[in-house]
């Protein structure tokens, strides 16, 4: 019988090419270990070549271009089956500003937030949301031009910060509690993951320099305060149509309330990362995790009807609509 031959996508042109290097190295590691033959592609731009035979695309990519909707719109185009979530549901995870609209239409708590201009010099309309402020670009992932504001006389330069990076800015409100992270598989949440940075917050460097966070697996909550987050991650990650697996990040706050900050459609999946944490509280050794993401991917094909379900359809279309006002 032939060995499943899997093509593991990896690098990409955005800011975290090199932590994508290091999850598709981890992640072929793994499907070896699995029995599968690997190959492994440097992707540089949408004209990347995948090598004959290939059954299934596993992508480890993270970042505009890998985790926003282009690669995977491309993989739908050439007819490939490949893991995690489709084009729509990537995109509109992927931009900030769009996913909290949903959370709130959706009835998904989240902090409260606006989105401007990277250019904007009147900051009048942020005067509603009480400092400290976190700042970001709309599209980008990782912590990558992130700042927290605690003096107004700072927003300008966060605002800069964030804006090279991405032409629109989000500005949300700072929510004071415990950072958590949910993984969810195929619609079941995970082990609660508490993420203790050492640093003001969870950055890139404290993401994924070892011995800079803290994580506490599962984290020391009660059970009705760890059924209220898995409950608000899972109707997260429904809410934008994911599927297969996400991470969804969230402040507990001192209030009680769980505030959802956002959805990872492309986790990493390096040896700091989060989610092979909480599969491995959960009993999903790593090589069976990645052969899992495979398998489903390869279902898809042999049933290509589901392959991208009606609400990421009309998501992805309303993406498309957006893009050409």
């Amino acid at each position: 019988m032939n060995k499943l031959h899997v093509a593991v996508l990896m690098g990409g042109p955005s800011a975290e090419s090199a932590v994508s290097l290091r999850s598709g190295a981890a992640v072929a590691a793994a499907l070896e270990q699995s029995g599968m033959q690997v190959t492994t592609v440097t992707v540089a731009g949408p004209d990347f070549k995948l090598p004959r035979g290939v059954d299934a695309v596993f992508v480890a990519m993270h970042g505009t271009f890998g985790e926003d909707g282009t690669v995977q719109q491309i993989l739908e185009e050439r007819g490939m089956a490949y893991t995690f979530s489709g084009p729509a549901a990537s995109a509109l995870a992927f931009d900030k500003q769009r996913a909290k609209r949903q959370f709130v239409a959706d009835g998904v708590l989240t902090p409260r937030y606006e989105a401007i201009d990277r250019a904007a010099q009147d900051f009048t309309r942020l005067e509603r949301l009480k400092l400290p402020l976190v700042v970001k670009p709309c599209r980008q992932g990782s912590s990558v031009g992130v700042t927290i504001v605690r003096k107004m006389s700072d927003l300008p330069a966060a605002v800069k910060a964030a804006g090279e990076y991405d032409e629109r800015v989000l500005v949300e409100q700072f929510i004071e509690g415990r950072e958590l992270t949910i993984a969810i598989l195929e619609d079941q949440a995970l082990p609660v993951i508490e993420v203790c940075p050492k640093e003001e917050f969870f950055t890139y460097e404290a993401k994924y320099t070892p011995g800079q966070t803290d994580y506490l697996v599962p984290a020391p909550l009660d059970d009705e305060l760890k059924n209220r987050a898995q409950t608000a991650a899972l109707r997260a990650h429904q809410s934008l149509g994911c599927r297969d697996l996400s991470r969804v990040d969230l402040i507990l706050a001192e209030s009680g309330k769980v505030h959802v900050l956002e959805v990872n459609t492309v986790p990493g999946f390096t040896g700091t990362s989060l989610v092979p944490k909480a599969a491995q509280a959960a009993g999903i050794g790593f090589p069976q995790l990645c052969s899992r993401l495979v398998k489903l991917a390869q279902a898809r094909r042999r049933n290509p009807a589901g392959a991208i379900p009606v609400v990421q359809a009309a998501r992805l279309l309303e993406a498309r609509q957006l893009e050409a006002v």
